[in-house]
């Protein structure tokens, strides 16, 4: 195989990659390897290729190349149906992400995440324990368009989606994240599990502390558990206490 066949295929490779996930991985990051031509079998040095070697995590784009390969996407039905999409809101290097479900109707209109009553429920909330969209939070969804009457997203749409969440963790770094309900617990953790099950205790994504407590929808619908969401977000603030000097709750 020639050189420039080489070349070829990883640029290929590469592009596909870099569509998939939409962030480029580890093996693509830095300078392309150095091919050369392939020698008939018996001579000298039957071949030489140099690969410069990359370390073993992923290199983020940015949130706004993010956002923008979010805008383009058409990966699933939803695309056909949304307003806008809602590719999420908050700082850039923020100590905590939560993650929703998908955006409802006034967030498609907006293209903004959280901004109806729930919205307004879960900024007071995370207000309780000195965590804001506008200082030291980012909020996201897991998927970036709306569903249909605000169903749950199908597992193929999640499917479709889960790649532009990966690459806003990588970009966001966030120092915990707290899945907001069950679907967002569920499609990040990859279990069956229910709020109700799994609340009460840290999981790890990637290394990265995860919490669950309910969706401010449901605390809407059901004002008893807000008791419960109160205890989550003390154990999230004990947390963060430990692994984030910066992190200020008064």
């Amino acid at each position: 195989m020639t050189a420039e066949e080489k070349g070829s295929i990883y640029n290929l490779l590469k592009t596909a990659a870099c569509n998939a996930y939409g962030y480029m991985p580890a093996v693509f990051a830095g300078e392309a390897p150095l091919f050369t031509d392939d020698k008939v079998i018996g001579e000298e040095n039957s071949q030489s290729v140099s690969f410069s070697a990359q370390p073993p995590v992923n290199s983020p784009s940015s949130l706004s190349s993010i956002a923008q390969k979010i805008a383009a996407c058409q990966r699933c039905a939803l695309s056909q149906t949304r307003k806008n999409v809602v590719p999420g809101e908050g700082v850039e290097k923020p100590l905590v992400l939560v993650v929703g479900e998908g955006p409802g109707q006034q967030e498609d209109l907006t293209g903004r995440p959280f901004v109806g009553p729930a919205g307004e429920l879960l900024d007071k909330m995370l207000a309780s324990i000195g965590l804001s969209r506008k200082t030291n939070t980012f909020i996201a969804n897991i998927v970036k368009c709306r569903p249909p009457s605000n169903r749950v997203p199908y597992p193929d749409e999640a499917a479709a989606c889960e790649s532009f969440l990966q690459a806003q963790i990588f970009s966001l770094k966030p120092k915990m994240i707290l899945c907001a309900g069950s679907t967002a617990a569920k499609n990040l953790l990859k279990t069956q599990d229910g709020v109700m099950r799994l609340r009460g205790h840290f999981y790890e994504w990637n290394g990265i502390p995860v919490a669950v407590t309910f969706h401010p929808s449901a605390l809407l619908r059901d004002t008893s558990q807000k008791r419960l969401a109160w205890e989550d977000l003390k154990m999230m603030r004990a947390r963060l206490k430990e692994i984030a000097p910066e992190y200020n709750p008064n």
